[in-house]
């Protein structure tokens, strides 16, 4: 009889612990395998975590442990799902983060493999039925087709039923004997790989950075290059570097359905090499890929922030391009940041980390400032390149205003007539979608809010809907106030889709593209009208924060910022940083070919720094501005912080409990260590349940962590409450 310790699919902290249960079937067990298990009279799936014999009858062993055993309903697998280094990276994570095991497990694995029940319904391998002939002497006349069909066996030894047109034709050889059928499992992913690539010359800057990352003894290496300075190849001739060597590569951008080029210059380099994992693929594209890596198939992983998981062996570089980028961080359970989780990695199997950014995180830079990290600089263009002409519009002078638009300035108006005219192309950034920002009655004042989370609706003019961006609750547009029932609604503010219509009636004749979350109707739309306005069939681009991530458009000579002071509003104290980052990312998509490039930046605060900077790409500048301010509040990186975050039913007992805790908290008198809250969060109220947190700002985690798990442990009396911890919040 086995005894089996297993952790169940469900998240919850008062479920953080192995429960037992016996086994006395015939099949093989071992750790890292799902079965299917009765809990609490629920049917489940858990994933074993210790298998011991017993050669005890059950009722003697259950005398023994003091405790009734179930038996074990159902094993699902034959081999362990994860290999052991992804184990023990799986128990290492879910003691630093203070999350459920099963949380991490879950996050390393495919929709088909998960230890969740739904795993078992997700699509499983995929067979195509092919044909191939036997070797048997041909003893009946055959007709045209059949011959064909057969010659082409000879020379191909197998084809796919689907690609012969005559059936009839196949049935016949079939049944006397000449061919036969088998299956054949397919790869559900295809990848697009035409790409023009010729291995470029590599700059002084980039031999240096390469030369750099291969010889240093440091685990971390940052890679500090302005847009524009080649990143993209430094990556490349790493990657043959390491294969030559024997070793693997993990390759991480931020968000792969907008960096599609990378995905193809990696494709077009290494072909079947390639394994791509993100969540854009389909269930069953996840689970061929994940199959491919497990196998040793390919060498080269490329994905967005879960790749860090990917089952690859023998990993000698882990690249994650745009570091700074607030994608890699994890926003629901399990919390995680890839950075971090590569530098776990990387440390425990001893592989190397390149962080490649124009504007690294200030955690990231502060750490290669004091040496912790290697650090190299790339300060230079390709081909000696200026970065583009930059200018800050002061939108709060009249005379700045254009009477033709009152959303563009007379400036920006200006370029975009002189790069429509030279056949050259634009982009303009407003970081918000929609039509406008929010709907409001001009009777009563009325605003239209989310019921879930309480914030304002913003107006869809496309599809004439009223969408929350936090929950995605929708609704119909209103043809009155339901306060007041005034038809008089105005809509205030605007977004991608004011933009849109505003060029299109200032220029009737150019085609206008828009790249934002609204634009994603199926999973390769982004990658298609990023490929649209990289074959110049589009010349002006209207987006998000999307069209300033990692894009490489040759004809680009003019971005625009509409509004550069969204950012700034927000309630965190990253939000210098944020609007810094955005404004330097987007100002360098601007005349990365051999054309002079212009931005120019539209702000009613023309002289915080983050813009100033943002607009000169003055990195240098705004990090010891930025560190100043950050040292005097200390936030990160002069502290750590640890978010708890509450949420409940009851709003009562909710502010009850909270105050409790964070009385408790400062009674610890922890060195260094800062209680701050209960406070409400920007979204207090959300899918029907309050929110509250604390946050704890400290220096060493060396007791604070421990007193948050007793705290967790207490906590699991209170069912009505849900508790998590948010380790190195990326806002608050």
């Amino acid at each position: 009889m086995k005894l089996l310790e297993i952790i169940i699919e469900r998240k919850a902290n008062s479920l953080n612990r192995p429960f037992t249960y016996y086994y006395d079937g015939e099949q093989e067990v071992a750790i890292g395998t799902r079965v299917k298990v009765n809990f609490n009279n629920a049917i489940v799936l858990g994933y074993i975590v210790k298998v011991e014999t017993s050669d005890l009858p059950l009722i003697e062993l259950e005398n023994k442990l003091g405790f009734h055993l179930s038996p074990v309903i159902e094993v699902i697998d034959s081999e362990p799902l994860l290999n052991p280094e992804l184990q023990n990276l799986a128990a290492v994570l879910s003691k630093r983060y203070l999350t459920p095991l099963i949380s991490f497990v879950q996050a390393m694995l495919p929709p088909s493999l998960k230890p969740a029940l739904s795993s078992l319904k997700a699509p499983k391998i995929a067979f195509e039925k092919h044909i191939e002939r036997l070797n048997k002497p041909i003893t009946t006349k055959l007709t045209s087709q059949q011959e064909a069909i057969l010659n082409e066996l000879s020379l191909k030894k197998s084809l796919p039923v689907k690609q012969i047109k005559s059936k009839s034709a196949i049935n016949t050889l079939l049944k006397h004997g000449y061919i036969r059928f088998f299956d054949v499992e397919i790869n559900r992913l295809k990848i697009d790989d035409e790409v023009e690539y010729k291995e470029k010359k590599l700059t002084l800057d980039q031999k240096n950075a390469i030369n750099s990352v291969i010889e240093t003894d440091k685990v971390v290496t940052l890679l500090e290059g302005v847009t524009g300075s080649g990143k993209t190849e430094v990556y490349l001739q790493l990657t043959k570097h390491f294969l030559n060597g024997g070793k693997n590569v993990i390759m991480l951008v931020p968000e792969i359905a907008l960096t599609p080029m990378m995905v193809k210059l990696f494709v077009y380099r290494y072909g079947k090499d390639v394994a791509i994992l993100h969540s854009e693929l389909t269930a069953g594209e996840k689970y061929d890929e994940y199959r491919r890596i497990a196998r040793g198939e390919c060498r080269i992983v490329v994905g967005a922030r879960s790749a860090v998981f990917a089952p690859l062996d023998n990993i000698g570089l882990i690249i994650l391009d745009e570091e700074h980028v607030e994608s890699y961080k994890q926003d629901a359970l399990p919390f995680y940041h890839a950075r971090d989780v590569a530098i776990i990695r990387a440390t425990n199997i001893g592989a190397k980390v390149l962080l490649g950014s124009a504007t690294p995180s200030l955690e990231t830079r502060a750490r290669a400032q004091k040496g912790v990290y290697n650090y190299v600089l790339m300060n230079k263009r390709i081909n000696e390149r200026a970065l583009p002409l930059t200018t800050i519009v002061d939108m709060t002078k009249a005379a700045n205003l254009s009477r033709a638009s009152t959303i563009f300035s007379t400036t920006l108006l200006a370029a975009l007539k002189e790069v429509i005219e030279k056949k050259e192309q634009a982009i303009l950034l407003i970081n918000r979608r929609g039509y406008s920002a929010y709907l409001t009655c001009r009777s009563c004042g009325h605003i239209f809010m989310c019921p879930s989370c309480g914030v304002a609706l913003a107006y869809h003019k496309e599809s004439h809907l009223l969408k929350c961006h936090h929950c995605s609750y929708t609704t119909t547009m209103p043809a009155n106030c339901p306060k007041c029932g005034s038809s008089f609604l105005a809509k205030i503010g605007f977004g991608t889709e004011r933009i849109i219509e505003e060029v299109e009636k200032l220029f009737p004749n150019v085609g206008v593209c828009r790249l934002d979350s609204d634009t994603k109707q199926s999973k390769r739309s982004l990658a298609k009208i990023v490929d649209s306005f990289q074959r110049e069939e589009k010349q002006i681009m209207v987006g998000t924060q999307m069209v300033a991530k990692g894009h490489d458009f040759p004809n680009v000579t003019l971005v625009g910022v509409v509004l550069a002071d969204i950012g700034l509003a927000l309630p965190s104290y990253r939000s210098n940083e944020r609007t810094f980052e955005l404004l330097t990312q987007a100002v360098g998509r601007s005349g990365r070919a051999y054309k002079e490039g212009k931005a120019i930046i539209q702000t009613y605060n023309p002289h915080h720094y983050a813009i100033t900077c943002g607009a000169s790409q003055d990195y240098a500048r705004f990090y010891k501005l930025e560190m100043a301010m950050r040292k005097v509040q200390q936030y990160p990186p002069f502290t750590y912080l640890i978010a708890v975050r509450f949420a409940s039913i009851n709003e009562e007992s909710l502010i009850a409990l909270t105050h409790k805790i964070a009385e408790w908290l400062m009674s610890l008198k922890l060195n260094e260590t800062q209680v701050i809250g209960p406070l409400t969060p920007y979204i207090a109220y959300q899918k029907k349940k309050y929110h509250r947190f604390i946050v704890i700002k400290f220096h060493r985690d060396d007791k604070i962590k421990s007193e948050l798990q007793k705290m967790l442990d207490n906590l699991m009396k209170y069912s009505d409450i849900d508790v998590q911890i948010d380790v190195d919040p990326y806002d608050y």
